[in-house]
């Protein structure tokens, strides 16, 4: 099978990883991919919101199967104009996409699917959420406890277009869940759990994501089962009853409060880095999955799942998220990942034969171990082997998670 991947980060690079495992594939392409992903297949210099460029290039490459990584090609409906064309794609039309795409289209959808989700407030009082209502890469939305943080993301949300949606602010515990949906039909992946903010004890801005793990604690199958019934199915059965039925990754952004699970946000992708938190925990063929997916059904897919935890941290520019790095000397990958790690590439590239930063988040590294601890442990130590002017992470990934392991086993 031929096959490309649209788009350049870190969950690109995982995907291409569990991909290049698959014995079903014959050809590994990418749009326009990174320096991680070249090592495995081949990188095509094709933007990943260009449509016409990847009909080009699809056709070209007699491909199988085009598997799209990030929110904004899918939104622009990239998806739509390959599948007119008669290619087989994972990522779902613009039309269902616009449950990212819309805060509101997204709030609306969940009120008629009767999806839990937080109380819309009609105007921004403190303690409140403000959520930009287009796409903002993981960084359009504002925790505000009080009047002073509220005034700094009125501000702040004016550079997005559309009006912002405000919504009561939920307490309680942050919980990833991916499901990978033809239309009604549903496949759960591991859970997850992201960290958001920019630093240590959950400070700072929003990010697009400093780090990740899975499993989480007190998620298991029997709780998978009741968030698919309570969330994704009734959005799923909504989406295909108003005629633009999904195909690609349902990812519900959810918060564990004292009242039940509540939906945060919808994404309609894998999630980044929750990605390379839960493929490296996926046993069997993933791409067998998104292509029978990607034909309309799911019913002859098997995907298992690790009985290892994973962590993943995430690599950053010194001044992330409010600038990037470019042009910096990366040494140690090599190192790294002969601590047993695996290290995705999320904002790379390669000048005068020397790999060099060029982005906010830069690499995820990613461990596997038998308990959320130890695999917190290898991945932390691999990231130890890694260095550039300015690198910096989070030192508390996970680590929530593992005293609650101590607890749950003592």
């Amino acid at each position: 099978m031929k096959v490309l991947i649209v788009g350049s980060g870190g969950r690109e690079h995982a995907l291409a990883w569990k991909l290049a495992q698959s014995p079903k594939l014959s050809e590994l392409h990418a749009a326009p991919g990174n320096p991680g992903i070249a090592s495995l297949g081949s990188c095509h210099p094709v933007r990943a919101d260009d449509g016409e460029g990847l009909l080009t290039l699809a056709h070209s490459l007699a491909l199988d199967l085009v598997v799209v990584g990030p929110e904004v090609p899918l939104v622009a409906g990239v998806a739509d104009q390959l599948r007119h064309a008669g290619i087989a794609v994972f990522g779902p039309g613009r039309e269902a996409a616009m449950l990212e795409g819309s805060k509101s289209f997204a709030k609306e959808l969940m009120l008629a699917a009767e999806v839990p989700t937080a109380t819309e407030l009609s105007e921004p009082v403190a303690p409140c959420v403000v959520k930009a209502d287009g796409l903002a890469a993981g960084k359009g939305v504002f925790v505000c406890p009080d009047a002073e943080s509220l005034a700094k993301a009125l501000k702040e949300v004016e550079a997005f277009p559309g009006k912002p949606v405000f919504e009561e602010l939920l307490i309680g515990e942050e919980l990833s869940m991916l499901v990978l949906a033809a239309g009604e039909e549903t496949l759960a992946l591991a859970p997850a759990q992201d960290f958001k903010r920019a630093y240590d004890g959950d400070q700072g801005p929003n990010t697009g994501g400093m780090g990740s793990y899975s499993p989480v604690p007190g998620i298991g199958p029997d709780e998978v089962e009741a968030i698919l019934n309570q969330v994704h199915r009734p959005v799923l059965t909504e989406l295909a009853e108003r005629g633009h039925p999904f195909i690609g990754v349902l990812y519900a952004g959810l918060m564990r409060t004292d009242e039940g699970i509540k939906v945060l946000e919808f994404n309609v992708r894998f999630g980044d880095p929750e990605t390379q938190a839960i493929l490296p925990r996926v046993e069997g063929d993933l791409l067998e999955a998104l292509a029978e997916a990607a034909n309309g059904s799911l019913e002859d897919a098997e995907l298992g799942v690790s009985d290892e935890a994973a962590v993943t941290v995430v690599l950053a520019a010194g001044n992330y998220p409010a600038g990037s790095d470019k042009g910096s000397l990366i040494e140690g990958i090599a190192e790294a990942e002969a601590t047993g790690a695996v290290v995705f590439h999320a904002g790379t590239s390669v000048r005068d034969g020397a790999l060099v930063t060029n982005g906010g988040r830069i690499l995820n590294v990613s461990a596997l171990g038998p308990t959320i601890a130890e695999a917190r442990e290898r991945a932390y130590a691999a990231c130890e082997k890694i260095s550039w002017e300015g690198m910096r992470y989070r030192t508390d990934i996970a680590l929530e998670a593992v005293k609650r392991e101590t607890s749950a086993g003592a």
